[in-house]
C-alpha cells in the first residue's frame, strides 16, 4: 500500500483541532479491521505526503517505480491519493506500467480518516480486498490500473471526478464498471482486460509539453493565439463542444492550421464526458478534420492529457504520434472507434 497523500490520510489534532497527516505506521488503530483481512500489507508513502492538487509527473514515475521495483513480490498494490487528480495519476500509470497481470488500486475518501462518518474505512478495506482477489484460476481478478471509490470500481483511463461533495465522486460515461461492492463484489469479467503473460515494462519518458485549450463562446483570437504561438507545447488539445464543433472563424481554423504545418499537434477532444467526437459529422468539424487534426473520439479529458505526455515521451514523428494515439494502447478509447 502507497500512500501518496490527500483526505484520507488526515486526523484531527486534539490540540489545534485542525487536520493534518498521520504516521502510516498508525493504521492499524485507525482501521483495526485491517488486521481480520487474510493478507499480509506493507505500506510506503511518498517522501512528503502532498496534496493531490500538486501531484506531477516526477510523482507518477515515483509510483510506477516503486510498483516495478516488487512487483514479483506482492499480489497487489493499492496506492492512497487524493480525489482531486486521482484519475490523471490512474491514467498515467495504466501507460506507464505495461503488461500488467496484476491489479493496481487507487482509492482515497471524501472525508478524512480520523472522522466519524468517513467514507475511507470502506473505499480502503474493500480496495485491498480487490487487490488482492484472485478468478477460479487464480490468476489476478482486476490486473489493470483502477480506481474504486463508494462501492464501484472504474477502469484507471476511463474515469472522471465529477463532485467534490457526494460520495460517489467519480463517474465512467463511456465504459461499464468493473465491479460493484455490495454484500459481496460483483465482477463485470467482460469488462475487465485480461492479465498479460509477458513481464512487466516500464515506461518513464513523459514530456510535459501539452497545451489544453477550452473553447467557449466569445474566445478571441489573441487568447488562442497566445497559447499556441507562444508556448513550448508540441500537442494542444482544443476542447470542443458536443461531437467536436468548434468555431469555424477563419482566424481561428487558420491558427491550428499553422500550427500542423509547423509540425505541431492538435488534438479534438470534446468537453462532454459521455460520447465521443466524430469529426466531419457537422460543418463545424469538417474543416479540421480536413486539416489533420487527431480526434480523441470518447477518451476522457485525464486520458488525453496523459496519454499526449506518454507518446510524447516517446520522442515519435508526428506520424508515429498520430498512429499510436489513434490506437487502442491501454483500453483508454472504444475498439469499435479505432
Amino acid at each position: 500500500m502507497i500512500y501518496t497523500g490527500g483526505t484520507i490520510g488526515m486526523v484531527k489534532d486534539p490540540v489545534s483541532q485542525s487536520l493534518i497527516p498521520f504516521q502510516f505506521s498508525q493504521l492499524l488503530n485507525k482501521i483495526p479491521e485491517l488486521s481480520e483481512l487474510s493478507c499480509q500489507i506493507d505500506t510506503d508513502s511518498l517522501e512528503e505526503p502532498i496534496d493531490s492538487s500538486n501531484i506531477k509527473p516526477e510523482h507518477w514515475v515515483r509510483i510506477a517505480k516503486r510498483i516495478e521495483q516488487d512487483y514479483d513480490k506482492y499480489e497487489g498494490f493499492v496506492i492512497l491519493h487524493g480525489s482531486d487528480t486521482m484519475a490523471y495519476t490512474s491514467s498515467a500509470l495504466s501507460f506507464m506500467l505495461k503488461n500488467l497481470s496484476k491489479p493496481v488500486i487507487l482509492t482515497g475518501s471524501q472525508l478524512p480518516i480520523g472522522l466519524a462518518r468517513s467514507d475511507a474505512r470502506e473505499n480502503l478495506l474493500t480496495a485491498i480486498e480487490i487487490a488482492i482477489a484472485r478468478r477460479e484460476d487464480g490468476l489476478a481478478q482486476v490486473p489493470e490500473v483502477a480506481i474504486y471509490f463508494e462501492y464501484d470500481l472504474f477502469r484507471g483511463n476511463r474515469v472522471h471526478k465529477v463532485s467534490s461533495e457526494d460520495f460517489e465522486a467519480f463517474q465512467s460515461l463511456n465504459y461499464p464498471k468493473l465491479a460493484e461492492a455490495g454484500v459481496n463484489i460483483k465482477y463485470n469479467s467482460g469488462a475487465i482486460r485480461h492479465p498479460s503473460k509477458d513481464p512487466l515494462k516500464l515506461q518513464t519518458n513523459l514530456s510535459t509539453n501539452v497545451a489544453v485549450i477550452s473553447c467557449f463562446p466569445g474566445m478571441n483570437q489573441s487568447y488562442v493565439d497566445s497559447i499556441i504561438n507562444h508556448s513550448e507545447a508540441e500537442v494542444f488539445i482544443i476542447r470542443t463542444f458536443g461531437s467536436g464543433n468548434a468555431p469555424t472563424d477563419s482566424w481561428f481554423l487558420s491558427a491550428i492550421k499553422n500550427g500542423i504545418k509547423q509540425g505541431k499537434l492538435f488534438i479534438n477532444a470534446s468537453q462532454c464526458e459521455g460520447g465521443a467526437v466524430s469529426l466531419g459529422k457537422y460543418e463545424a468539424s469538417q474543416k479540421m478534420q480536413e486539416m489533420g487534426m487527431i480526434s480523441a473520439k470518447d477518451m476522457s479529458l485525464e486520458a488525453v492529457v496523459t496519454k499526449s505526455m506518454f507518446l510524447l515521451g516517446q520522442s515519435l514523428s508526428a506520424l508515429e504520434f498520430k498512429e499510436s494515439f489513434e490506437k487502442n494502447l491501454e483500453g483508454e478509447v472504444d475498439d469499435k472507434l479505432v
